[in-house]
């Protein structure tokens, strides 16, 4: 059974929740969820300061496309693929973007 585009942004929400507060607050550093929910567009950001060098980086990027989650950027060590499974969004919605078309017909995710 698939799941509607408002659980998927829920999922998608509690999954970038947990990461904002599992990473913490480094006092030079933010940790920001970006949210365009008009286009479906999902990221965590860091930006800040660590002594003179600048940082800035997008830590996971999401959208939803085509009732699907599409995981554009996964800079997470286990993959935020499973952690989308765990809470219930099924295999077949999940496509990981971040492959190449061929690659993904080989995982057990969607592949578009």
């Amino acid at each position: 059974m698939l799941t509607s585009n408002a659980n998927l942004k829920q999922a998608i929400l509690t999954v970038l929740q947990d990461w904002l507060n599992f990473l913490g607050n480094d006092p030079e550093t933010q940790l920001k969820i970006v949210i365009d929910e008009t286009n479906d567009h999902y990221l965590l950001v860091e930006h800040g300061w660590q002594g003179d060098q600048r940082i800035y980086g997008v830590l996971i990027h999401l959208d939803i496309i085509n009732h699907k989650i599409w995981i554009q950027h996964d800079g997470t060590e286990d993959g935020i693929a499973s952690e989308l499974v765990a809470i219930g969004i099924p295999k077949q919605q999940i496509v990981l973007g971040f492959k190449s078309e061929e690659r993904r017909h080989i995982t057990e995710f969607a592949s578009s």
